[in-house]
């Protein structure tokens, strides 16, 4: 009988992305395996959009049972491990109480030496590798995949297809541009989760490829798009549309695969769109950990612009003036989008 491994990821988007590696090199290693991912419930849509995971277990539900309840729910998956990606204190007590046999963690938090009999030393902040190859660490407990993948190997277990059809009117507002032109989507805001390029550069960019020709869409949460009105504003001549609070996850996932490709700093949609094997340009301060070597974006159009000065350590004690992400140049940015491919809707 083929065994069933629960991966535990109960942080944001663009983490879970980054997990989805596991998912696949389980699938690797344990042919005919089932992958159970427990994420958080805004999470959920982008790890069900993964082809290596069999079922999603919605961590935020699974807390609003009553303990035995919970024991039960988790218990009657029958699996044969479970991996902590993410140290969650709660989880991992609640694995132990259900009796997963084998129940893999990290030595850096105190809670897993009491609740986890597979230990990794692993340590994240001073690594070289990327966070996809660190997670990958993880499951040196099961076996072969102790020894490190190249990160060639490890970028092509990143996939995501869109979990529904994009709706009509959005599919219209896509197919209206005209040969030759790019539907680019721009992500200014990163709710707190990365160092950002500025509204203003944002601007000028936008304005570069509609001087261009290309079409020009801007996303981001409702709370999102208010702090950005009067941005939105003063660039609505620019925009091809305003997206920002009109689509639910599932939804953002399916526009994100008929665009072109995103511009974002290292935040979910930058993730997902590579992912989804469209462009996706990151825009990254060189200061670790934050640097593209650890965060950047992997799938076959990923790729970044990060300001030429190694380790400012006047970004790292000033985060909210970080002068070095803020001093790439739009027109940098603007001649990397503009060597795109157009992708056409239909296209995988």
């Amino acid at each position: 009988m083929s065994p069933t491994f629960l991966v535990s990821r109960t942080d944001a988007i663009g983490d879970v992305v980054l997990t989805l590696p596991v998912a696949g090199r389980l699938k690797q290693l344990f042919p005919g395996c089932r992958v159970v991912f427990i994420g958080r419930a805004y999470t959920a849509p982008v790890a069900a959009a993964c082809p290596w995971v069999d079922e999603v277990v919605d961590f935020d539900a699974l807390q609003q049972l009553p303990p035995a309840a919970q024991v039960g729910a988790l218990r009657r998956h029958g699996a044969a491990a479970i991996v902590h990606v993410f140290p969650n204190r709660a989880l991992a007590v609640l694995a132990r109480r259900a009796g997963v046999p084998v129940r893999i963690g990290t030595r850096n938090r105190w809670w897993h030496w009491l609740t986890c009999n597979r230990l990794v030393a692993l340590s994240r902040r001073h690594s070289p590798l990327h966070e996809a190859q660190l997670n990958l660490q993880l499951l040196a407990p099961l076996g072969p995949s102790a020894e490190a993948l190249p990160l060639p190997a490890v970028a092509a277990l990143v996939r995501l297809r869109a979990p529904e059809p994009l709706a009509p009117a959005w599919q219209q507002l896509l197919a209206q541009r005209r040969p030759g032109q790019l539907n680019v989507v721009l992500h200014p805001r990163s709710r707190g989760s990365a160092r950002e390029w500025g509204p203003d550069n944002f601007g000028r960019l936008a304005r570069l490829l509609h001087a261009a020709g290309h079409r020009v869409f801007v996303t981001g949460t409702a709370a999102e798009g208010e702090e950005l009105a009067d941005w939105r504003a003063q660039h609505a001549a620019h925009l091809a549309a305003d997206l920002t609070g009109r689509l639910a996850l599932p939804q953002f996932l399916a526009f994100l695969a008929a665009a072109d490709g995103v511009v974002a700093g290292s935040t979910g949609p930058l993730h997902l769109a590579a992912a989804l094997g469209r462009h996706a340009l990151g825009l990254y301060p060189p200061i670790r950990p934050m640097h593209p070597g650890r965060w950047g974006p992997l799938g076959p159009g990923a790729e970044y612009l990060v300001f030429d000065r190694p380790n400012c350590q006047h970004c790292r004690t000033r985060p909210a003036a970080c002068t070095c992400i803020r001093a790439l140049e739009a027109a940098a940015v603007a001649a990397r989008v503009q060597a795109w491919q157009p992708v056409f809707l239909g296209e995988k």
